[in-house]
């Protein structure tokens, strides 16, 4: 039987040394390095990946949310588990838009952990269950209004829910359990009528979120590059011809050629 790789990366070594001795004691898994930072165990998965990465979420730069999201760019195969000192909601939406597979904070129970690790290694996203919180729920709606204003400017590239995916999310923030969310007619209608099929239907919305949140990314990385180069091209046109004003047509003309070349980028 294959081992399950682990890599394991955080400032504290009585923690990080825990968790190594826990997992040892387990046949299936491997615990292939360790680091005390997060930009150390980039440079290590980069060459070297495994099947799971342990991260802290902060203390150190680029900080657990930023590898995370460099590793599903490059390394869509690795499961990342971010550790917190302490659970916010806040952090927590960060890390599920980052694609993290889990999270755990340093109080957990060893098996539990082991259970985790087991769980991302098969594909598995734990994480997708705290959309059942209220609060995450509210964000996660939040965030794809959002992102529906930016798709109708890029001919709707990005992901959008479809009306069950977003009657579960409402009913969820409206503090419902999944017991009531499941047994709603609405969403029967859409999803069928088991708490699995709930729980299903969340990890496609997780899906969709870590996939729109990498797609802004590039975005915002274009509209950067093409202003860039607008000022360049700007300042050399300027040094050549002294032009005292730009026209309102002009002006026009440049936001229509803006919107193309973006809509061409994210297509190609």
């Amino acid at each position: 039987m294959e081992k399950v790789k682990v890599f394991l990366a955080d400032w504290q070594v009585l923690f990080r040394e825990g968790i190594h001795f826990t997992l040892s004691g387990e046949e299936d898994i491997e615990v292939i390095g360790e680091a005390t930072n997060n930009e150390e165990a980039l440079a290590f998965i980069e060459t070297n990946p495994p099947r799971v990465a342990i991260l802290n979420v902060d203390h150190s730069q680029p900080s657990g949310i930023e590898v995370t999201r460099r590793l599903k760019q490059s390394f869509p195969s690795v499961a990342v588990i971010l550790v917190m000192d302490s659970e916010s909601e806040e952090q927590l939406f960060s890390a599920m838009k980052s694609g993290a597979s889990a999270y755990l904070t340093k109080d957990i129970d060893p098996e539990e952990m082991v259970n985790i690790i087991r769980k991302v290694a098969q594909g598995g996203y734990p994480i997708s269950e705290r959309l059942l919180r209220p609060r995450l729920a509210s964000l996660v709606l939040d965030e794809f209004e959002a992102f529906s204003i930016i798709s109708e400017q890029l001919n709707n590239l990005l992901a959008r829910l479809t009306p069950g995916e977003a009657e579960i999310l409402r009913r969820i923030a409206d503090r419902n359990s999944i017991e009531q969310v499941s047994a709603a007619a609405e969403v029967c209608q859409a999803v069928g009528i088991s708490e699995q099929a709930i729980r299903y239907q969340l990890e496609l919305i997780l899906s969709k979120l870590v996939a729109n949140d990498h797609n802004r990314e590039v975005i915002e990385a274009a509209q950067s590059n093409m202003v860039l180069t607008i000022i360049r091209q700007g300042f050399r046109t300027r040094q050549a011809s002294k032009p005292e004003y730009v026209t309102k047509d002009e002006f026009t003309a440049f936001k229509e050629s803006i919107g193309e070349r973006l809509k061409s980028f994210m297509a190609s």
